[in-house]
């Protein structure tokens, strides 16, 4: 079979369009026009290439970078003591939950924004961005009022010990102050990948990382503030990327004539794509929260292996996840200038790069376990359970990567209702499968095989959405 027939196809009589005032002026750069006729076959196919390079790359630069921060946060804090660090590792899975919940920010606005820039719509593109970064800021100021005063409570029912609470508490009050600023980035973030700039954010990303480690370095031992001197460097530099990135956007609604107010219409539509995108990401982490509380289940050795396996997975994942972000831009833009076939063809494209880089990360682990194992453990047992794990993570690397990038090309395409439902479905295919594993006597590798199965479902969900052409909705708005 070769393969055009094995991936998603062109949508026939199910193809919709819905126009724009603007998008009879512009193509992108691939789509012919007045420019004259658009390249085909293998040319075709090495413009695409090239452009899914040139915005994976700094993308997945970007998506190392953020958690950097925890990483650095962490081996200050853990310098101040044992109490201090639990603390803080208490009060960043909270944290970081709470930013998590908001992606859709990033993911919606990306998707709006390209579409209009595909219209050749720069002002309404701009403008959709700054609906998104005022309702980020909103939502910001809501977070920050619920954590404040509830942040004891919070503390508490994550189980955090007597000696760890009080430093937990500190912690994530002062952090909650950058929460808002953490939302920014999100939309701001979208309103980029939207106009296919990937560098920005990845500049961004890595002046924030740097202003991080100085200011934690400096506040808690060259100013002696302790965990709170921790909070405060990480707050000023989140807020510093903020800035950055506002100045960015602002700049870019002067140049084009886009209103800097607040509209409340497009602040409406911004949270209603974004409720259906809250619901699949919401699905996604309860399948991670349902992973680990199994293996907590199974054990020690099986919950210390499975914390390693998924550091792992996660890492795997930023690499697979900066091609979706490609297919997001470039996908929202084609769809925007009312190229359905060059949406198809980029579709194709980023089924077989998902393919590759699957089967590439894959090999990579398979071959790596030996000299990954030590790194993390000396425990025997521990390592034995991590080599079967990782066996079977590796094993599943290439239908992640296809399930990664038609993911990408969803959101790309606005079809965030569908997502929903889909994400949905994978949690009930999982929860019972996942809860089974201790009932029938299995361990983390039949754990981590239902893992699979949550993955083979999401490209069953997502396959057979691809191949119905139903996510092909050309013009600048999707209805």
């Amino acid at each position: 079979m070769s393969p055009a027939a094995t991936t998603p196809g062109p949508p026939g009589p199910r193809e919709r369009r819905h126009d724009h005032p603007s998008s009879d002026s512009a193509r992108p750069p691939d789509g012919g026009g007045p420019t004259g006729p658009a390249p085909t076959g293998p040319a075709r196919a090495r413009g695409h290439d090239r452009e899914i390079i040139a915005l994976a790359v700094p993308a997945f630069g970007a998506l190392v970078a953020e958690p950097l921060f925890v990483m650095v946060d962490s081996a200050i804090v853990g310098h101040l003591g044992t109490p201090q660090l639990a603390g803080f590792g208490v009060a960043a899975a909270l944290l970081t939950t709470a930013v998590g919940l908001f992606i859709f920010l990033a993911y919606a606005t990306t998707a709006a924004v390209a579409r209009r820039m595909g219209a050749g719509d720069l002002r309404s593109a701009i403008r959709q961005g700054i609906d998104g970064l005022w309702l980020a800021a909103l939502l910001g100021a809501l977070v920050i009022a619920v954590t404040l005063p509830t942040a004891p409570a919070l503390v508490d029912a994550f189980g955090a010990s007597s000696t760890a609470a009080p430093h937990a508490v500190t912690y994530l009050r002062i952090s909650s102050l950058g929460i808002p600023a953490m939302l920014l980035v999100l939309a701001a973030t979208g309103v980029l990948r939207g106009l296919q700039d990937t560098r920005t954010p990845l500049y961004v990303a890595v002046g924030g990382f740097t202003a991080n480690a100085g200011l934690n370095a400096a506040l808690v031992y060259g100013a002696d503030l302790g965990i709170a001197g921790s909070a405060w460097g990480t707050v000023a530099a989140q807020w510093g990327m903020a800035t950055a990135y506002v100045v960015v956007v602002v700049r870019g609604a002067r140049r084009h004539g886009a209103p800097l107010r607040p509209e409340l219409a497009g602040i409406r539509a911004s949270a209603t794509a974004g409720v259906p995108l809250l619901v699949r990401t919401l699905s996604l982490r309860a399948v991670l929260l349902i992973a680990t509380a199994v293996a907590a289940h199974l054990g020690d050795t099986e919950v210390a292996a499975h914390q390693i396996v998924l550091t792992l997975w996660s890492l795997l994942a930023f690499a697979l996840d900066a091609i979706a972000i490609a297919g997001q831009a470039i996908i929202g833009r084609h769809l925007g200038a009312g190229d359905a076939e060059g949406a198809r063809a980029v579709c194709r494209r980023m089924v077989r790069w998902g393919i590759v880089s699957g089967v590439v990360l894959g090999g990579l682990l398979l071959a790596a376990r030996p000299l990954l194992t030590p790194l993390y453990t000396s425990d025997a047992e521990v390592r034995a359970e991590l080599m079967a794990a990782l066996l079977v993570v590796a094993l599943a690397e290439p239908v992640c990567g296809i399930v990664f990038v038609l993911d990408g090309v969803l959101l790309g395409a606005g079809d965030g209702r569908y997502l929903a439902w889909a994400s949905l479905g994978t949690l009930a295919v999982f929860l019972p499968a996942a809860l089974a594993v201790p009932a029938v006597g299995g361990g983390l590798t039949a754990l981590w095989w239902t893992m699979n199965l949550f993955m083979l479902a999401r490209l069953a969900f997502l396959w057979t959405r691809a191949r119905s052409g139903r996510w092909v909705v050309t013009g600048a708005v999707r209805a």
